[in-house]
């Protein structure tokens, strides 16, 4: 199978799925760590529950943070947010660009001319400035809500590609003979074109994956994140706030840093290794 070709030959995809579901098996386990670290009865959002600021022990491996929380709790709450908000726009993003890039792709005429023109508004529009506007002026913005906002600006790189694929794959002769047994739209889309598409599709929800984990971050240093949940963003821009470099107490910016580098790392490693095994020209630059 393909799957098991690239897992074999490429190793930027392999250490890149490696670390991404390191990150995903992390996030699964975060309640039963939590639990081991600081108690099921301990909320771990509770304020006051130990001293402020300690530093790493043997009890509280990151320390503890301005409010007396337990930083790995912290980081392990955080996680499962930032993972989630990143899977779910990417899957939205990817989702709409399949859809608009098959339609446009295979159509043709009129249908892909006014698909493309629209793409092509999207891509210029500076639509950082337009998230945080839309971010700052929408009510309760919690993890759905945003992953719709942030999908709803990042789905054109991913019609762009699939849209040209499809112009590609719609003039091979299978498809031709497909067309010429009478089979329809659908079967032919299906059946012969999508299946030669999946690498491309995966390439685009790593990627979108990856944009959408950079606008979360960017978003919550700011202030303008969800504010009924911890993700790794806000305890960055707390750690920020309260001059924990300044005070010694690094780990406390560090640690949600580092799972953000590992995540954004593996997903971007995903995305080359799978670029350079479908692509000759880039396969044989490497």
């Amino acid at each position: 199978m393909a799957v098991i070709r690239l897992w074999r030959e490429s190793g930027k995809f392999k250490l890149g799925m490696i670390l991404t579901l390191l990150l995903i098996v992390l996030a699964a386990f975060s309640p039963l760590l939590i639990d081991w670290r600081i108690g099921a009865d301990t909320d771990p959002l509770q304020v006051g529950t130990y001293p402020i600021f300690l530093d790493p022990s043997s009890e509280h491996w990151l320390g503890t943070d301005r409010f007396g929380r337990d930083v790995l709790a912290l980081v392990l709450v955080g996680l499962p947010v930032s993972l989630g908000v990143a899977f779910i726009a990417g899957f939205l993003s990817t989702l709409i660009g399949v859809v608009v890039g098959f339609f446009a792709g295979y159509k043709g005429g009129k249908a892909d001319a006014t698909l493309r023109t629209i793409t092509d508004m999207f891509l210029v529009i500076p639509t950082l400035p337009l998230i945080i506007i839309l971010a700052a002026y929408t009510r309760n913005l919690g993890l759905i809500q945003l992953s719709l906002l942030l999908a709803a600006f990042s789905w054109p790189f991913a019609a762009r590609v699939i849209r040209s694929q499809v112009l590609s794959l719609r003039e091979r002769p299978y498809v031709e003979l497909s067309k010429m047994t009478n089979l329809s739209d659908r079967e032919i889309i299906f059946g012969d074109i999508f299946p030669n598409m999946a690498p491309y599709v995966a390439i685009g929800f790593a990627t979108a994956s990856v944009g959408a984990a950079f606008a979360l971050v960017g978003l919550t240093v700011i202030g303008l994140g969800p504010s009924n949940m911890m993700d790794l963003g806000t305890l960055i821009s707390l750690a920020l706030g309260w001059g924990v470099l300044s005070l010694g107490k690094e780990a406390i910016f560090i640690a949600p840093v580092v799972l953000l580098i590992v995540l954004f790392f593996g997903l971007a490693l995903m995305s080359q290794g799978m670029e350079e095994f479908y692509n000759p020209r880039l396969q044989a630059q490497s």
